[in-house]
């Protein structure tokens, strides 16, 4: 069975506007043939940032996302609900959501993160 990946949101941006910040193995994934996925968590934590200037990104970005071939993963109760079994490694709510729904769906998450990779989920 092929991996399919969680793109977090700092290596969606990088992936979509600068992709030379990625590692190889990233790029490389991006340009193959796995399932990659955005979270409804990183749509809502960018629109967030975006409406108070903190990104200056696109306003078809989400069509951009799209049309590069990423899938969008909803938050469904059960995403929800598994947050409270997670340990206190990472405070960030978006960050959080993206390890469980990780580890329920059985997806690698891309990620630079240093406190997502202390969890017990798939990195890369």
């Amino acid at each position: 069975m092929a991996t399919s990946y969680l793109v977090d949101t700092h290596i969606l941006i990088w992936s979509m506007f600068e992709p030379k910040k990625l590692s190889p193995e990233q790029r490389n994934i991006f340009q193959g043939e796995a399932a990659t996925f955005v979270s409804v968590a990183t749509i809502w934590e960018i629109e967030i940032k975006r409406s108070i200037g903190k990104l200056p990104l696109p306003n078809d970005l989400w069509e951009r996302v799209l049309n590069v071939g990423h899938l969008f993963l909803p938050i469904i109760p059960d995403h929800a609900m598994a947050v409270k079994d997670l340990p206190q490694h990472h405070g960030d709510p978006f960050d959080r959501m993206l390890v469980t729904q990780a580890r329920l769906e059985k997806l690698t998450i891309m990620t630079m993160d240093k406190h997502i990779r202390l969890y017990d989920v798939a990195t890369v």
